[in-house]
């Protein structure tokens, strides 16, 4: 729905919402255009469900976890190392 990859940042969901509820606003178009208030409502659905995902999702800072997640981040590994569980 709002064209993004198989993964993206919070801030790239945001502005993909952004630039397609600009192009969709019905204050854009004639009210009366029911297509253009029907995208509307299914963008603010699908921006909802991604933020709702992003904000309730939770990390694991496991050492498994973070080693396949992270392979090569170095610092990640060294705080996680630092401050075991």
């Amino acid at each position: 729905m709002l064209g993004l990859g198989e993964a993206a940042t919070l801030k790239e969901i945001r502005s993909a919402y952004r630039r397609l509820a600009h192009h969709y606003h019905p204050d854009k178009h004639d009210s009366a255009d029911e297509e253009n208030n029907e995208m509307m409502k299914k963008l603010n659905r699908a921006y909802k469900v991604l933020v709702d995902y992003c904000n309730d999702y939770r990390y694991s800072f496991r050492k498994e976890d973070t080693s396949r997640t992270y392979p090569f981040d170095e610092d990640l590994r060294t705080w996680r190392d630092k401050w075991s569980f």
